[in-house]
This record gives structure tokens, sequence and C-alpha cells, in this order.
């Protein structure tokens, strides 16, 4: 048995139920699909929308979350079952961007996240500082030779397709229930379709470093980047066979983690490095809650120096804090030396990756 387990013959897997039906009825499927069409230029396409309407609705109706598909095959404990070819996909990404990772030499793989919702883009009308700091960042991390990657989260709220979609849960019905990567989405059913997850995930997996660049929103992340963070529970102990729990069992999950589960972190031994910005109150608290949910997927803190918690403008106009971050220097240079610090970091680990070998007595 693997650490953890316990003996599933002496608990009753029961499978709670109880939350109040959401199914629509086929009017209100039609009025919610419909709101995606209000502008008056798809008047003139009117019967093919309704085709197309009434195709939507039988996959509805139907569950056609996952409309392609082809068997496992070799490597699954299911061979035989169909699976997503969207969940096989992000699987071969994943696979190739952790081969890229293991390769010796080459320079080091440095994945910069930009946290901010805010962007020219869209209703702001302005780029966020946090966009500033990310390109000081990378501008650091490539004269440093270094690989870099830039994820700008605020492309969910202004680009034309790109979506995060919300965690489900899966983890606490039963761990072997959160496939790696995630197989959730996209459900086409319920058209929760496309999901940047697929895109996301193998970025995680190349890097060597990750620098994590945000504002902070209410005392806390901000919604897309928390969004990231919830569907990354996948990395940190997921089932890497869909097979396994026959897709989406609750039962056989439940019973799998009662027979004991390894909780494997996919994500273990990257260095990373912290960035938050704000300019009233909740950096260094945003700044802790970063620092411990990376800890607990095993990734690895770079060094005191390569995180920070700062103001920019404290109770200064929202208006002139852009000119607040002009006249903060030191922030700038802070956050160069953050990324020299991870720079420094992962290339040590590089050279003599950690291997402590410890007994987790609490692998939750």
């Amino acid at each position: 048995m693997n650490r953890g387990s316990r003996d599933a013959e002496s608990i009753e897997l029961t499978i709670r139920k109880g939350t109040p039906s959401v199914r629509l009825t086929r009017d209100e499927f039609r009025e919610r699909f419909r709101t995606r069409f209000v502008d008056p230029a798809f008047e003139v396409h009117a019967k093919a929308l309704d085709a197309i309407e009434e195709t939507a609705w039988n996959a509805y109706e139907h569950g056609r979350k996952a409309p392609r598909t082809r068997r496992a095959g070799a490597g699954f404990v299911d061979e035989s079952q169909e699976l997503s070819l969207d969940w096989l996909a992000t699987r071969s990404a994943i696979h190739a961007a952790q081969a890229l990772r293991d390769q010796r030499g080459g320079p080091s793989r440095i994945l910069v996240i930009s946290g901010a919702a805010r962007s020219e883009h869209t209703c702001p009308g302005e780029q966020s500082k946090t966009m500033r700091l990310a390109f000081e960042a990378c501008d650091e991390l490539r004269a440093a030779s270094c690989h870099v990657d830039l994820l700008d989260l605020s492309r969910t709220v202004s680009e034309y397709g790109v979506t995060l979609h919300p965690c489900k849960g899966c983890v606490s019905t039963a761990m072997p229930l959160c496939h790696w990567p995630c197989s959730c989405y996209p459900n086409h059913a319920l058209g929760q379709a496309p999901d940047w997850m697929n895109e996301i995930y193998p970025m995680w997996v190349g890097a060597h470093g990750i620098a994590i660049i945000t504002p902070v929103y209410w005392n806390q992340a901000p919604s897309p980047l928390k969004l990231m963070m919830d569907r990354l529970v996948c990395a940190d102990g997921g089932n890497p066979d869909p097979t396994s729990t026959h897709g989406k069992d609750a039962a056989a999950a439940k019973a799998i983690e009662l027979a004991g589960w390894s909780y494997p972190r996919h994500l273990a031994g990257r260095q990373f490095s912290l960035v938050v910005h704000g300019d009233t109150e909740g950096t260094e608290t945003l700044r802790r809650h970063l620092h411990d949910w990376l800890c607990d997927m095993h990734l690895e803190p770079a060094g005191a120096q390569a995180e920070l918690d700062r103001y920019i403008g404290y109770y200064q106009p929202y208006a002139t804090s852009h000119d607040e971050l002009d006249r903060s220097p030191e922030l700038i240079t802070e956050t160069r030396n953050a990324m020299r610090v991870l720079v420094d970091a992962v290339a040590r680990s590089r050279v003599t990756p950690r291997r402590i070998e410890v007994a987790d007595p609490r692998p939750k």
C-alpha cells in the first residue's frame, strides 16, 4: 500500500447528493444560447442559428462532454477506455515540456506570470503597473541568457476566446478523481470551451523557475490569478490516469484513495520568485499566501531577496499610479534583483538537484 492508506473495506463509501437541479428546460436553454447572438448582424442568419441551436441542445441533453475521443491505449490501466482528444493533446504537451526541461545544458527556462486583470486593450484603457514590472523582469532574465515565457493573465478579459474556467472541486470528493492534467474541461455539452489551462499546464511543467508578479485586489489575488491557482490543484497530487477511475466515477476514486494514494507533486523542485504590489493594504498577506501555496506544491523559494511585497503610491490617487511607479526606481531595481536571485537559484538546482527523501506523515 502507498503511504496514508486506510482499510477501505471498513468504511462505507457514500456518495452524498442533494444539491438542487441545474437542468434547463428547452426554452431556458434557447434563451441562454441566444444571448451570444444579440448583435442585430446575426438576424440574417436566423435559420442557420436555429439549426446550430438544435445541435447544441442535443449535445446538452445527451451530455456530450467530449465528443471526440480515442482509445486510451498502452500506458493506461484500461487501454480500451475512450479518452478525450483534448485531454490527450494536453497530456502530450506536458510530456514534451517535461522532456525539454529535463534536457541537460541549454538555457534556464523561466515562466514570468503577470497576475493583473487590467489591460489597455479593454475597459481600463491603460496597461497595468504589473505588466511594466513583468517587462523589467523579462529583460533582466533575458540578459542572463534565460529562455523566458511571459504569461499575461489579463488576456482572459481582453482577448476573444481566452477562458480560464473555475475548478470544480473534484479533489474534495477524492484525490484520484482530480486528474493530471485536469479532465473537467473542455465540456462541450455545457459550452465550457475552450480552456486556456490546456496551454498553461505545459508552461509550468517546462519551467525551471516561476516568477509571479501581481497586484493586490481586495486583499487577495486578482481573479484570473486565483482561477489559475485553483486549477493547478491537479499538479499537487493529481491522478495521471483517468481510466483508473473510469472517468469521473466518484466511488472508484474514493476506493483508490482509501487504499493508499501517493499524492504525486508534478511540479516539485521548481524555484520561485514573487513580486506583490498594492496601494493601501494586503501586499504582505498575499505574498505569504502565494509563498505557502507554492511550497505546498513542493516548489522551492529562490531566496529572501526573490520575494517582495511593496506599495506604489500609498493612498495616492489611482489616476497617478503610473507616475508613482516612475518615481519608484528602487522597486524596479528590487524586481530585477529578485530575478537575478531566481536565476542563481535555478542554476544551482540544475547542477545539484535536491533529493531529500522524507516520510510525509500527512501526504494530503
